[in-house]
């Protein structure tokens, strides 16, 4: 049977971090602050919204909430994030992505300050990712894989590992942060072909395809590790699972994340810290 790797022991573990850099801001006079910008009432934001409150508010972190209707004009959408910008009381903006359609993204993204980028959504958190230069946030999901794999001691360097997604909030990001740790990686997506194949070849896959229980047995081999980044509601029940089917691939691989209670809750530890880092309490 495979090691279950839990998100909640990494999490706990970078909390502990987190508190130790928010007690010396307070020291100082500095209360570390996190603006959530949400448009809409999406289920899995409003979900991901309530988990990030509980989290900081358990490290001394206070959250400002802006919430914006579903059919907000980019206008306004600009000028709350100018707002958001130009409160020196606010270290940092969670915005959360897809917004809707009629909405332009990407200037929406352009317009936070890098400062205050705490999940990696503007280009210049993007640019220091790719290439590698330092400085700035990575995504917080993908970061919370890399936390994870290290908080469980699998190494990374020299890996074959798989990642099945390439969106720019988990797929892309996390296979830069795989290659930063010398893993050789391969991004495949929704129109890949012979899937299973790659994947079974693979020390280490992460799925963030979006597609509930779709990576069956027949992607995986003895041994493997995976990780679990789906978050997908299937079914009358509307079931939280992943895209792995997890009953299916736990008996066969060497260990598997699960869905939930296992990268979502090292997720909103990881945006604590940046927050935390943000305000100038970590290095």
């Amino acid at each position: 049977m495979a090691l279950i790797l839990k998100g909640a022991p990494a999490a706990a573990a970078l909390d502990n971090e987190t508190l130790k850099a928010v007690h010396l801001l307070k020291i100082r006079g500095i209360t570390p602050t996190l603006g959530i910008l949400r448009v809409g009432d999406r289920p899995d934001d409003m979900a991901y919204e309530a988990a990030a409150v509980r989290r900081c508010e358990k490290l001394g972190i206070e959250t400002k909430l802006v919430s914006l209707p579903a059919d907000v004009k980019q206008g306004a959408l600009m000028a709350q994030i100018a707002r958001l910008n130009s409160n020196e009381r606010i270290h940092g903006v969670l915005m959360f992505r897809p917004l809707p359609s009629h909405l332009d993204e990407r200037a929406a993204c352009a317009a936070l300050m890098p400062c205050k980028d705490v999940d990696g959504i503007t280009p210049e958190s993007a640019s220091m990712l790719y290439t590698g230069s330092g400085g700035g946030f990575a995504p917080c999901t993908a970061e919370a894989v890399i936390a994870l794999l290290e908080h469980y001691g699998i190494g990374l360097d020299g890996k074959n590992a798989v990642v099945v997604g390439r969106s720019l909030v988990i797929g892309r990001p996390v296979s830069m942060l795989l290659l930063a740790r010398n893993a050789t990686v391969t991004v495949c997506h929704s129109r890949t072909r012979g899937l299973p194949e790659l994947t079974r070849r693979a020390d280490i896959v992460v799925t963030a395809l979006g597609k509930a229980e779709s990576l069956t047995a027949d992607c995986f081999m003895p041994g493997q590790i995976v990780i679990d980044v789906g978050i997908n509601y299937s079914g009358e029940k509307q079931r939280l699972v992943g895209d792995v089917h997890f009953e299916a691939v736990e008996p066969i691989v060497g260990a598997v994340s699960p869905v939930p209670a296992g990268v979502g809750a090292v997720t909103t530890a990881i945006l604590a810290k940046h927050v935390a880092a943000a305000a100038g309490g970590m290095t």
